[in-house]
């Protein structure tokens, strides 16, 4: 058992998953890595549990029974981790819009650089965004600076998923009370974070749109994250005494 998991969701990501998986063990630095599936009708789980008798005690697989969201997959992969003695939890894409070469950058900045939570972000340091068209670069860049201006958060990329927890992270937020389970989740488990006093720091990285299969961006996701930090931002969360 390594000192870090990766935690990867998927629903119908059978094109990458071997692949995703094949390059995260390949890293200098090892990781465990969780796979969370949302019952995938195209058969990933069944890709995922071949790829078990290589990687025993190394690859691991929770099927959940439904498609609910991106938020509660990474809360039922929190609280397996947790119930574990991974002491940094990694939130990683399976469709390689999230390098895994990125990985030990993210891990060394909590290790090394005393960060409880590292996010890996695309506007640090510019826009550092590869394939998507126009309107998409700048609708995410712009409501990561909505986002800012609404909730007083001082990083860049404020609804990035690419993110490395300390476990001390994921023990103190009230992962139970968490409210969004789609895009704004990204949003509200840093705020909560920030609001606690963690000392969250940002890692540039190369964000590359996906190029096999489909993306679960939709409408309702958007709306979720425009109208409801409104609400979270209101009802607040007083610092960590």
């Amino acid at each position: 058992m390594q000192d870090s998991l990766v935690i990867i969701p998927t629903y119908n990501e059978k094109e990458t998953i071997e692949i995703i998986v094949r390059a995260t063990f390949s890293q200098k630095k090892a990781f465990d890595i969780l796979i969370v599936d949302d019952s995938s009708p195209d058969g990933t789980s069944t890709i995922v549990k071949d790829l078990q008798k290589e990687y025993p005690d190394r690859l691991y697989l929770e099927v959940r029974n439904k498609k609910d969201g991106l938020g509660r997959a990474y809360i039922h992969g929190f609280k397996w981790a947790l119930k574990r003695k991974y002491e940094y939890i990694i939130e990683m894409d399976a469709d390689f819009s999230h390098n895994p070469a990125d990985l030990e950058r993210l891990y060394d900045k909590c290790v090394s650089d005393g960060a409880d939570l590292s996010i890996g972000s695309r506007y640090s340091q510019g826009v550092n965004v590869v394939n998507w068209p126009m309107k998409r670069v700048l609708l995410s860049y712009f409501a990561s600076k909505y986002v800012q201006f609404v909730t007083g958060m001082p990083f860049h990329d404020t609804t990035a998923g690419f993110v490395c927890y300390n476990r001390k992270v994921l023990e103190t937020i009230q992962l139970d009370k968490i409210k969004f389970i789609g895009y704004a989740f990204q949003i509200e488990m840093k705020f909560k974070a920030w609001k606690h006093g963690f000392n969250v720091q940002e890692v540039s990285v190369i964000f590359t749109d996906r190029t096999l299969g489909e993306s679960k961006m939709s409408k309702t996701i958007i709306t979720e994250a425009i109208f409801g930090i409104i609400k979270m931002r209101l009802s607040g969360l007083p610092k960590a005494s």
